[in-house]
């Protein structure tokens, strides 16, 4: 599925998403990823959908967070949630970072993307880091392959390289691997959190 394919299903349910996803979901393994990372800097959530609970609690942090999503509706949503803040419309695949980021989160978001995207992007992530930045991300776990599922009535793709392929970029990229953890056993649903090495 071409990434502005799931921009499309994702702009429908960018309401429902405000007022429906648990406000907890995806914290505790923000926290834990917070416990590594520097005590300030800018920061970016990929894939921030409409709620904005990761940007207020890095902001809570001392972070400067932006707010990356390929959903205009979603953007639009957090807009009107938190005004002061920056946030981008774009795909993470094509998108260029225009700085570098003490805090990187992609929840639930990269893993919509085409097999044949994962690398670069995680590669693209890693890069945007500064020295002892952190990125936290969700992933597959399992096999590398793509499958397809229906969430709230739109039908999504995903895609994953596999836990090990993963761990090796963020080696490749000059980062240590500091946590894998299924979350949601039996549910083959991996966060990842990684942190750049102090010099590159």
């Amino acid at each position: 599925m071409h990434p502005s394919e799931t921009a499309d299903r994702y702009d429908q349910l960018a309401l429902w998403w405000q007022g429906n996803v648990p406000p907890t979901y995806g914290v505790a393994a923000l926290e834990r990823a917070l416990r590594f990372a520097p005590k300030s800097g800018a920061s970016l959530d990929v894939g921030c959908g409409s709620q904005g609970r990761f940007m207020s609690i890095l902001r809570e942090h001392g972070f400067e967070p932006e707010g990356l999503d390929i959903s205009p509706e979603m953007i639009a949503l957090a807009r009107e949630r938190d005004p002061g803040a920056v946030f981008h419309t774009a795909d993470i695949s094509t998108w260029e970072p225009p700085r570098e980021y003490a805090f990187i989160a992609a929840w639930d978001s990269t893993f919509h993307l085409p097999l044949d995207l994962q690398e670069p992007v995680s590669r693209k992530m890693c890069d945007a880091l500064v020295p002892s930045g952190v990125l936290l991300f969700t992933c597959g776990g399992g096999e590398a392959g793509e499958i397809r599922g229906s969430f709230q009535g739109q039908d999504f793709e995903y895609s994953t390289l596999g836990v090990e392929v993963f761990v090796r970029i963020l080696h490749e990229c000059g980062c240590f691997c500091r946590h894998v953890e299924y979350d949601q056993f039996p549910e083959g649903h991996v966060v990842i959190i990684g942190e750049k090495k102090p010099h590159g």
